[in-house]
């Protein structure tokens, strides 16, 4: 070997990348003046493909691999530089690497609420978000389209650009799709998958792109939506909402009876809830108390009986009522009425003191009188 053939030797190119990121799509080889020797080795690893652009035009491309750089497997290069008969001098080349390995876990969502129309609420607002990954299958034209002169593009650079993709093709994948907002949850993976392909039409070929994978993680109401949704369950859960207020009333005589200077009454409630308290436990008494024989069997029940007197008193400042002649006995009896507590009942003039009226009168001589004072 000569001097200078072991001179031309030492100076061989070596062009490869190392990436060692997750997240670079394209990367351009640094070279001083773009100047590439004759015999330069190229190396392209798995997952990588190697791209000559000359002078803004798209040459060669070249596959996992090592390659020495000759006239023979630069054919396009060779034509656009009038390479006839192979050449023995530098030439100057820009040479793009482009990943086609899958890029994952980017996210998109919908920036501002889509507006649905529901078969069960109407016209609702609705959000939703996602993961996706991303992979080239195009190099040229993703150079072409997106890249451009740039040295380094990162997946991050066009992922807005996606993200408006992909949650412009879910406005429109879901309006055709009639689903109710409350199924939605159950149909992921298949929307999943047709939003997919739907997104994958839009920038195969325009940008070179591809989405392997992409997946809906949530599709939320708006928050009043969702409160009304929580209440709803919550009566549905309740069920029988007459023993339910049973059992609210049953867990409020405790509380009553631990605070009787202060308690309901004063409040203005317990009047109220302490009648019908009455009325309930009088019924659930009445029910239990009746014997076996009382009602044949297959026999209708009895008829409610015929309503009575209706009054209205007055508590703190406040109306309440209409309350029967018994609640009011109730009442008196628990001492929330009093002779001097205004009634009123239909056909009566005015306000009267509850000891002044004849049909009242007797309900407060059956009250025993209050504990003497403490000596």
């Amino acid at each position: 070997m000569g001097l200078f053939d072991k001179l031309r030797g030492e100076f061989v190119d070596i062009i490869e990348w190392i990436d060692d990121t997750r997240q670079t799509l394209v990367w351009r080889f640094p070279r001083y003046q773009n100047e590439i020797k004759n015999g330069a080795q190229l190396i392209v690893r798995p997952g990588q493909v190697a791209v000559f652009v000359h002078r803004g035009q798209l040459a060669d491309l070249f596959e996992p691999g090592n390659y020495t750089l000759t006239s023979d497997n630069l054919p396009l290069l060779s034509t656009i530089m009038g390479w006839k008969f192979g050449f023995n001098s530098p030439f100057r080349s820009e040479v793009y690497f482009v990943s086609t390995r899958q890029i994952t876990d980017l996210k998109w969502g919908t920036p501002n609420p889509i507006m649905y129309r529901d078969a069960d609420f109407g016209p609702i607002r609705l959000r939703a978000f996602g993961t996706y990954s991303l992979k080239a299958i195009d190099a040229k034209a993703l150079l072409k389209e997106l890249v451009g002169t740039d040295g380094v593009v990162e997946a991050d650079e066009i992922t807005e650009l996606l993200r408006s993709l992909i949650a412009t093709a879910f406005a429109e994948m879901l309006g055709k799709a009639k689903i109710a907002a409350l199924d939605i949850s159950s149909s992921y993976q298949q929307l999943s998958d047709s939003l997919r392909l739907l997104v994958c039409e839009r920038i195969d070929d325009e940008y070179g792109l591809s989405i392997p994978q992409m997946s809906i993680v949530n599709v939320s109401l708006p928050e009043e939506v969702e409160k009304a949704l929580d209440t709803r369950s919550s009566m549905g859960v309740i069920g029988d909402m007459g023993r339910y207020q049973q059992f609210q009333y049953g867990n409020a005589l405790p509380m009553a009876a631990a605070n009787p200077g202060g308690g309901l009454a004063a409040s203005g409630l317990g009047l109220g809830m302490g009648f019908a308290m009455a009325g309930q436990m009088a019924n659930t008494v009445a029910q239990a108390n009746v014997p076996p024989t009382a009602m044949p069997v297959g026999s209708a029940p009895p008829p409610p009986p015929p309503a009575g007197v209706q009054w209205h008193v007055t508590m703190n400042g406040k109306t309440m009522g209409p309350f029967s002649s018994d609640q009011l006995a109730q009442g008196v009896a628990t001492r929330e009425i009093s002779p001097d507590t205004l009634v009123w009942t239909n056909g009566q003039n005015g306000w009267v003191a509850a000891g002044q009226v004849g049909a009242l009168a007797g309900l407060f001589s059956a009250v025993p009188p209050p504990p003497p004072p403490a000596p």
